[in-house]
């Protein structure tokens, strides 16, 4: 998986509008999340949040669950992931996307 790819699906995600027809659930979210921070940071050093942080807290521990990933295990994950959720919305706009990622 090239940096470039990965880049690029970063870039999708962050600009999929809250209200359209591609809807990541929390789940995939937070798959997102652990795989963008392994691929940028590396292994999770970070103390865990306070007990009354709970978007916190279910952030670091899906972080720390991927710890010894490497940054191309994770970017590969990350993107592959992507264009499963973008298969199954099917729209014309995901096929766009997939062709952007298949380009870069």
């Amino acid at each position: 998986m090239s940096e470039s790819k990965f880049n690029k699906a970063v870039e999708i995600i962050g600009s999929l509008p809250k209200e359209g027809p591609i809807k990541p659930t929390q789940d995939d979210q937070l798959y997102f999340y652990k795989y963008f921070k392994q691929a940028k940071v590396g292994d999770n050093t970070t103390t865990r949040p306070g007990m009354l942080d709970f978007t916190g807290k279910a952030k670091w521990d899906a972080w720390t669950e991927v710890k010894g990933t490497s940054k191309e295990d994770a970017q590969d994950k990350y993107v592959k992931k992507l264009i499963e959720i973008l298969e199954r919305a099917g729209d014309e706009q995901s096929k766009k996307y997939i062709a952007e990622l298949e380009a870069a």
